[in-house]
């Protein structure tokens, strides 16, 4: 399959998930799509390695999953929403998550968080209630 190159391709520290990185993890965000079946969260907490290795993660995919390197993770054409599941099994929650994207604490992270969001219930009440982006 030939990809053409987009602008967003060079934006440093930026992990556009495209056709062309979906493609690429279609194994992993397939495997982390299981996880919606209690059945299959069992089985990859009794040995996550296997598990990975059931779904033909690459090497590289699968070493990122067990050690719960999510910007790797996201680098490789994780889903964000999918990686979500996954750092369950880290321990960690969404915010948990979301910090190792920016490689901050958690505390940093939901300070940030609260920083960006000063002023929104004023602007919300401004557009009747509806946010829409």
């Amino acid at each position: 399959m030939v990809w053409q190159k987009h602008d967003y391709d060079d934006i440093p520290g930026t992990y556009v998930f495209d056709g062309k990185r979906s493609n690429s993890a279609y194994n992993l965000n397939k495997m982390a799509f299981s996880f919606n079946s209690e059945d299959n969260r069992k089985e990859f907490a009794a040995d996550m390695d296997a598990y990975c290795r059931k779904f033909n993660l690459t090497d590289e995919q699968r070493i990122a999953v067990l050690e719960g390197d999510f910007l790797k993770l996201l680098h490789l054409g994780g889903n964000i929403y999918y990686l979500a599941k996954i750092a369950v099994f880290h321990g960690l929650g969404v915010q948990d998550a979301g910090a190792a994207f920016h490689k901050i604490t958690t505390d940093e992270f939901r300070q940030l968080l609260r920083d960006s969001s000063e002023g929104f219930q004023e602007e919300l009440q401004k557009r009747g209630g509806y946010w829409n982006g």
